[in-house]
């Protein structure tokens, strides 16, 4: 562990850390060992400055466009050969608490009855079946989701695919005004743990032994995504093209919008591709980095890399991603959670790259004004994948802004009889206690705010086009 730039007040602090991260049996010796790694870090200042006047543009070299990809060869037992270097995995930690669900966010249902989860197995089921292949299935799950995600991969038992779980680590929060792990001041239950974001799934699959064991399967590359992006589907041209260049780690990135302003973006700096984060960047240029003009590309989080360069960093102990300090209060207990995303770890890996590809590989689930996009007719399903509709002339999707009312999951579909036609949907805002009838058309601008304390009852069959409507006579 780097101590030597701790202060003598530091180092008792990671002393007294040591001896109470000892004691706590709920962790293994690697997860104690990566924790208290972590907080050295953070103490003795460890944060990458970025200079601005250093920061380039990465060239085409550096990030690809993606219509420069030579196309896959049609031989059907070449691309078995590709296929069977490939593992997908999914980070699968997250809760779907902030849509109104408990257990793993990939078990919401998003499309005709399916959960996400059901979407990614039928989609490598389709892949596996077509080519003959085996691309094994990764869950990565936190301590949050391990015991659900457990009895829910029993359904596919009978699939055509290998269905393999692990956790990533569970660390103690801190509590900030001691330094003390949380769970030696009190019995907080789950509270008192925390995962350390996704950048932990490097070590993680290490620690878990499965990154030994699918390298000796002859598995080269992992297709890294989150579990709620259902346009993260595995891609031949990019994997034949990172086979074919040897590329150790490949992000795939796309054209910014004024709704992605805040995403991280792909740099070039000293001679190395790195992502730039907002938190990063110095007050007096957050205006430039939010700029279209200046930084037009941001990461989608769908990562590739090499499972041999995994091995050798992580062994090296040499992926030192940006530490993410995100303070939380727990039972009126200030307490600090140091996190590390999988994105930073682009400069550390040799012949690393991004590939600017079509926004369609980037459809996020985060909110139900994303559930309500996939649910109409703006999309279809067919073998697991979810397609945008050529029948939509607009680029871009429309805008939805829904009230508070549609938040969970539960309320959003009680309040849609059926999920409009919204094709021609430009923005839609919806505000108070409204209730959709089936077979609505949307089209243009449409605003509908019930008036406090008034339900609001959008007819069946009813086509609003470019109007604001805030009660029964405006329909």
């Amino acid at each position: 562990m780097a101590t030597a730039t701790l202060s003598a007040a530091d180092t008792e602090k990671i002393s007294k850390l040591q001896s109470a991260v000892s004691g706590l049996n709920q962790i293994s010796a690697n997860e104690k060992a990566g924790f208290l790694n972590l907080v050295t870090r953070y103490l003795s200042g460890d944060a990458q400055q970025v200079e601005w006047s250093k920061i380039q543009t990465p060239t085409d070299e550096v990030v690809v466009p993606y219509d420069t990809l030579t196309s896959v060869s049609e031989d059907l037992a070449e691309t078995k050969k590709l296929l069977d270097k490939l593992v997908v995995l999914k980070l699968n930690g997250g809760l779907g608490t902030t849509m109104g669900c408990t257990g793993p966010k990939s078990v919401i249902e998003v499309r005709n009855g399916l959960t996400f989860l059901d979407l990614i197995v039928i989609q490598i089921e389709t892949l596996n079946k077509k080519y003959g292949c085996s691309v094994p299935l990764l869950l990565m799950n936190s301590f949050n989701t391990h015991d659900d995600t457990l009895k829910i991969v029993d359904k596919y038992a009978k699939s055509n695919i290998e269905i393999h779980t692990f956790n990533q680590s569970q660390y103690p929060r801190l509590a900030v005004d001691d330094f003390t792990p949380l769970p030696c001041k009190k019995d907080a239950g789950k509270d008192g743990w925390y995962p350390p974001g996704h950048g932990d799934v490097f070590p993680s699959l290490m620690n878990s032994g499965k990154l030994e064991a699918l390298l000796s399967q002859g598995k080269e590359y992992v297709f890294v995504a989150n579990s709620d992006n259902l346009g993260a589907v595995v891609d031949l041209k990019i994997l034949n093209h990172l086979v074919n260049n040897k590329i150790e780690y490949c992000m795939e990135v796309t054209p910014k919008t004024l709704a992605d302003v805040k995403g991280g973006t792909l740099i070039s700096y000293e001679r190395k591709v790195q992502l730039l984060e907002i938190a990063q960047v110095p007050d007096e240029h957050i205006n430039e980095f939010k700029s279209i003009e200046k930084f037009k590309i941001f990461n989608t989080n769908n990562l590739w890399v090499n499972l041999n360069a995994i091995k050798r960093l992580v062994q090296a102990d040499a992926l030192k991603m940006e530490i993410i300090p995100n303070p939380k209060e727990v039972d009126g207990i200030k307490v600090l959670q140091l996190e590390t995303a999988a994105g930073a770890a682009i400069r550390f890996f040799d012949r690393a790259i991004g590939i600017n590809v079509p926004r369609s590989r980037f459809l996020p689930v985060k909110a139900t004004s994303d559930l309500l996009l996939v649910q109409s007719d703006l999309y279809t399903l067919s073998d697991g994948f979810v397609t945008r509709n050529p029948a939509r002339t607009n680029a871009a999707n429309p805008t939805i802004e829904l009230g508070p009312e549609f938040k969970k999951v539960a309320n959003f579909l009680s309040r849609f009889k059926s999920i409009p036609s919204i094709i021609e949907l430009d923005t839609l805002k919806v505000t108070g206690d409204v209730w959709f009838g089936s077979g609505i058309t949307l089209k243009g601008k449409v605003t509908i705010a019930a008036k406090p304390g008034v339900k609001l009852e959008i007819p069946d069959g009813a086509v609003i086009a470019d109007k604001e409507i805030n009660g029964p006579e405006d329909i």
